[in-house]
């Protein structure tokens, strides 16, 4: 009888044994290999195949994930070259790719975007998605920004792109906007909901395009060397201009001027003023010859406008 005891006992402790054996193993199998000094994950399906198709991903499966190193060989990245993948929604896992210069993610479902790790980046591409803010603080080498076709409210960090040329911001939903950055040359704003727009700092500044807001003063830097300004179809009551020697190219039509003096813009070959119901006279020098004048049979230029 007590044999079969011990035995039963030797039979009980063993089992137990590889119970709590099996247990441990299982816990350990379950619990997932993160590979966070390894990995970044790619949350985003359509984006990862893109990664791999284009071989920039060298594991070449679909595991919403990308070696760190991998991605730090990135320096191109097109989302646009192949749409079969679909669109993508979520580019998370790109604040990894450290050393990208060119993205490109236009017509994609972007909602939001982190680029505060890509400092390396000078060209960016992210019109037509539903971006609703942007932070640019972050990037000190861009050069072009086109982000026009989305739902921006809000834009920051502006003023440490210390090498922006160009910036399109047409086609989105903001109200204001001030501008301060001494490099950037080309501007356009258009079809947003500006009511009020104003430069600072804005030294190189040759082109801004405000058409179809709804701007009702502007204030210019003094120093802009600007050549082209088109702000038609705004709410325009005065505007100086006399400082912009260089201006070649002025479009104001459909605004609410009362007077408008051009004397001082002597190489001035496009101007565009009419539909300003209360403007009657524009001011020119009087050896001053406009090539090109769109304006409205009741709107004369003279230079002893009252």
């Amino acid at each position: 009888m007590k044999s079969l005891f011990l035995k039963y006992k030797i039979a009980y402790t063993t089992l137990a044994l590889a119970l709590l054996l099996f247990s441990s193993c299982s816990s350990d199998d379950e619990t997932p290999d993160t590979g966070n000094d390894v990995y970044i994950s790619i949350p985003d399906k359509h984006f990862e195949a893109i990664l791999v198709e284009q071989k920039l991903d060298s594991d070449g499966s679909i595991n919403q994930k990308i070696s760190i190193e991998d991605a730090k060989k990135i320096t191109r990245l097109n989302l646009n070259l192949d749409r079969s993948f679909g669109e993508t929604s979520d580019l998370t896992g790109i604040e990894a790719f450290s050393n990208l210069t060119y993205l490109s993610a236009a017509g994609q479902k972007i909602k939001a975007i982190n680029l505060s790790s890509n400092t390396k980046l000078d060209t960016l591409y992210l019109n037509a998605n539903y971006l609703t803010t942007i932070d640019l603080s972050n990037n000190p080498n861009l050069l072009l920004a086109d982000i026009h076709s989305n739902d921006l409210t809000t834009i920051t960090g502006l003023e440490k792109s210390g090498k922006l040329k160009i910036l399109n911001l047409s086609f989105n939903k903001l109200t204001h906007l001030n501008i301060s950055n001494n490099s950037l040359e080309e501007l356009t704003v258009t079809n947003n909901l500006l009511t009020s727009f104003k430069t600072e700092d804005t030294s190189k500044l040759k082109s801004v395009v405000l058409t179809s807001n709804k701007i009702t003063s502007i204030s210019i830097d003094d120093i802009s060397p600007l050549e082209t300004f088109l702000a038609s179809d705004n709410q325009i009551n005065a505007i100086n201009i006399h400082s912009f020697i260089n201006l070649k190219h002025l479009y104001i039509t459909s605004n609410l001027l009362t007077n408008l003096d051009v004397s001082s813009n002597l190489k001035l070959e496009d101007l565009r003023i009419d539909r300003n119901p209360d403007l009657t006279c524009i001011e020119i020098n009087a050896d001053q010859a406009i090539p090109t004048v769109y304006k409205s049979d009741s709107q004369k230029l003279s230079d002893t406008c009252l």
